[in-house]
């Protein structure tokens, strides 16, 4: 049987059929074709696999991260007595090599893993003709029937009808990456991790950031001491932020170069614009209202705890059904779905306890409570530091900012959260997500040997800055907590530095 087109229209039968070859609909269909069931997976852009987290979003942008580190030099100026710099300034086709390199290595990874596994590939577009049917349309044509459907369609970027997107200038976080030209000055909308990721990133770059945001906190999510210190950051790099404003016209100006009219009627004119300020459900030729599905906010799909949608035979996950949209959630929830189909009693449920990085310049982690959720839990807890630059590895490595901060209970010590901010934090952070975890409390941690040196001794100085302030006055090797120097919620900063000037605090 042939198609409208003329290929040859395949029909077949499937236990499951997985809807986006990302983080999430990879890893499904890997293990349900581990466990001997027949799988389908179905990707719409051709020759391209692992969705948004290999092409627009995870890997790109952390693999600019550390391209603009290398080119800037941020950590190695002056360490050696040789200072290095580049013999001109560096192009967009350079500043994006290492970035499409490593897009291209892990595309093909995912390709093989789901090729090893005997995962069917459909190339195409997908559709429900029924609750247990897919179309698909493209390069490959097939009917393909199938007891189970994962939809993992990933997300993309929203457009507010105000902003005139074009390919030249204004861009949103998909299409950044692929720039012709690098900027000098860019106007980013929207101090959520997207936007504070490339603000650091272009900055650290040399080009000039304004950064606008519509409340007056960024990232409400972290510790008040961390989003402190990373505004602080920004503006020593250079970053203008504007806090309490929107947007209110985005125009091109001449061949080259873009207007940012804010709610406050100043004017801002940068070469390029980005708008970063939240993504949708990627839904489009799904027909899910075809078999009911049932679809919320910024078209999620919604799910139950075990990723099952209203429909039985259903599932979703990853970026598509909202928040946390993380590559290493959406991974889970696939694996998790797969069980709960088959009944596979392996892993079940996704673990509360979530490690959160985000890769600005410098990065940032956190495992567990803020000191603001403990607050407001009445939990009675203290808080310990210690900083980079005092540790010996942080001094060998040449490391002036950066800080890590512990928070654990008063009453019997138990650490009940790990805030990191500086260099390799996302890394760092899982030995925290295992001490909140285990509740293990600030002596196990000081009984612990780490190799020496190591930026592991971040931890054992902030449980001994942890026990200084449970006695009330300062340890042996005092580690002061780093000071915030910016002007955005004074209020809560001028408390917190009094609480906090001679270290850690209760």
């Amino acid at each position: 049987m042939r198609s409208a087109n003329g290929n040859t229209m395949i029909k077949k039968k499937y236990d499951l059929v997985v809807i986006g070859s990302g983080p999430a609909g990879e890893k499904a269909a890997v293990k349900a074709a581990y466990f001997q069931k027949r799988v389908a997976i179905i990707e719409k852009e051709p020759g391209r696999f692992g969705g948004a987290g290999v092409h627009t979003g995870t890997v790109p942008s952390k693999t600019l991260k550390e391209t603009a580190i290398y080119f800037s030099g941020k950590y190695d100026k002056g360490l050696y007595g040789v200072e290095k710099a580049l013999q001109h300034e560096a192009s967009a086709q350079e500043f994006l090599f290492r970035k499409n390199q490593v897009i291209s290595a892990q595309n093909d990874e995912v390709h093989r893993n789901l090729q090893m596994h005997r995962v069917d590939i459909y190339q195409g577009v997908a559709s429900f003709e029924d609750a247990h049917t897919v179309q698909v349309q493209g390069k490959d044509e097939a009917l393909l029937y199938t007891q189970f459907v994962l939809v993992a369609t990933g997300s993309y970027p929203f457009h507010p009808e105000n902003i005139p997107f074009d390919a030249g200038s204004v861009y949103d976080s998909d299409s950044i990456l692929e720039i012709e030209k690098f900027p000098r000055s860019i106007c980013i909308i929207g101090a959520g991790v997207i936007g504070c990721e490339y603000a650091t990133i272009f900055a650290t770059m040399g080009a000039q950031v304004c950064l606008v945001n519509g409340s007056d906190e960024i990232l409400r999510f972290l510790d008040k001491d961390i989003t402190f210190e990373l505004v602080s950051q920004m503006r020593k790099a250079g970053v203008q932020t504007f806090f309490n404003l929107r947007v209110d016209k985005v125009e091109r100006i001449g061949s080259e170069g873009v207007r940012t009219t804010l709610s406050s009627g100043e004017e801002v004119e940068t070469d390029i614009f980005l708008y970063a300020a939240g993504r949708q459900g990627a839904l489009q030729g799904l027909n899910l209202d075809k078999v009911g599905v049932a679809v919320g906010k910024r078209e999620a799909i919604e799910v139950d705890g075990c990723y099952r949608t209203n429909v039985n035979n259903i599932f979703a996950v990853g970026d598509v059904i909202g928040f946390p949209a993380l590559a290493s959630t959406g991974m889970d929830q696939g694996r998790i779905a797969v069980a709960h189909m088959f009944g596979l009693h392996d892993v079940e449920t996704l673990t509360r306890l979530l490690p959160y990085g985000i890769y600005t310049v410098p990065e940032i982690s956190m495992v567990g409570l803020t000191e603001e959720d403990a607050k407001k839990e009445g939990i009675s807890c203290c808080v310990g530091y210690s900083r980079y630059q005092d540790m010996t590895r942080g001094q060998i490595m040449g490391f002036k900012e950066g800080f890590m901060k512990i928070l654990f209970n008063k009453e019997d010590q138990v650490i009940i959260g790990v805030h990191i901010i500086g260099p390799i934090a996302s890394e760092l952070i899982h030995f925290g997500m295992m001490l909140v975890q285990r509740q293990e409390t600030l002596s196990d941690v000081i009984n612990y040997v780490f190799n020496y040196p190591t930026l592991h001794d971040l931890y054992k100085y902030a449980c001994y800055d942890g026990f200084g302030a449970l006695s009330g006055h300062k340890v042996k090797d005092p580690v002061m907590h780093p000071q915030p120097n910016n002007e955005y919620k004074r209020e809560d900063r001028e408390e917190s530095e009094e609480n906090t000037k001679d270290g850690g605090h209760c």
